[in-house]
């Protein structure tokens, strides 16, 4: 079996795949012109989500490509369906960065609330504006959590253990058991909630799920954070809503363009971002490799 690494993994993983005797070759730089003229060639790929696995590109693999592993959760980077048609399995690793993605979550929390980064940035210049930095505690909050799957459950979680007050909106799920978690309407959660958190893949169905409309029916005093996919949040609108003061705040994780391009969003003192760090944490990547290395153990 020959299998190639488009995106980085632990090196771990790799001395795991190679170990069960699988021919390994690591390109984690490689562009889509020189994918499409290499992808025949292999048996498998492993990819995170810079590498975008679209049907053109799975008409180059000439019916040779058995498989395609998502090192992570979403797989909003492949054509799953189609790769589905054309026999080739989609194989991702829901688990392994649940919490990593989720703590993140709850730390933009925290940060936006406290004012962490205003008090880094003030004080690196030189000030001292401790009575201007006045936050409010997550407990004190209603948090509404957008999608009910792993992340946004744990998510639900660990703001409830800081006494937060949970709402929760998800299509697919009615009653969550085990989750102290009312389950509501979109408008009544927009409507209620102190700090909203998206953790939604990102589809047709939920392409700016946050746009103008929905801003607008936010408190004033709400905040806003993206962990998920960017494509979530209409990021124009969300500049607007921001600079406006229609909303309190934002912190994004994630963007429609990846890195984002002369963001409007940067100009803002009540934004703040991350660079797509959710599953960026040793502990995570770790569990990720160890499940990439069982998904092509049992391909074997």
């Amino acid at each position: 079996m020959k299998i190639l690494v488009c995106d980085s993994i632990s090196k771990d993983a790799v001395k795991g795949i190679k170990d069960l005797g699988v021919e390994v070759t690591e390109k984690t730089s490689i562009e889509k012109d020189e994918l499409a003229d290499e992808i025949a060639n292999y048996d498998g790929i492993i990819v995170r989500s810079r590498t975008k696995v679209r049907s053109d590109l799975i008409d180059k693999t000439a019916g040779h490509l058995k498989f395609v592993i998502r090192a992570g959760v979403g797989l909003d980077n492949v054509d799953v369906e189609y790769a589905k048609r054309k026999g080739i399995e989609v194989i991702n690793t829901p688990e392994a960065s649940t919490n990593g993605v989720a703590e993140l979550t709850i730390g933009h929390m925290l940060a936006l609330l406290r004012k962490i980064p205003q008090g880094t940035a003030s004080m690196k210049k030189g000030q001292w504006i401790k009575k201007q930095l006045i936050g409010n505690e997550l407990g004190s909050c209603v948090v509404g959590i957008i999608g009910l799957g792993r992340i946004g459950r744990r998510s639900a979680k660990l703001a409830h253990c800081f006494g937060a007050t949970i709402l929760g909106y998800d299509p697919y799920v009615k009653v969550e058991l085990g989750l102290d978690v009312e389950m509501t309407e979109l408008d009544d959660l927009l409507k209620r909630s102190d700090i909203i958190s998206l953790h939604t893949p990102h589809n047709e169905e939920t392409h700016h799920l946050i746009g103008k409309e929905e801003l607008a029916k936010m408190k004033n005093s709400a905040y806003l954070v993206n962990c998920a996919r960017g494509g979530l949040i209409d990021e124009d609108a969300l500049y607007e809503a921001l600079k406006g003061g229609e909303i309190r705040g934002a912190a994004l994780d994630v963007f429609e363009e990846e890195p984002p391009k002369d963001s409007k969003l940067m100009e803002l003192d009540n934004f703040i971002c991350t660079p797509h760090l959710g599953a960026q944490a040793v502990e995570a990547k770790n569990r990720v490799g160890e499940e990439v290395v069982k998904k092509v153990a049992s391909r074997l």
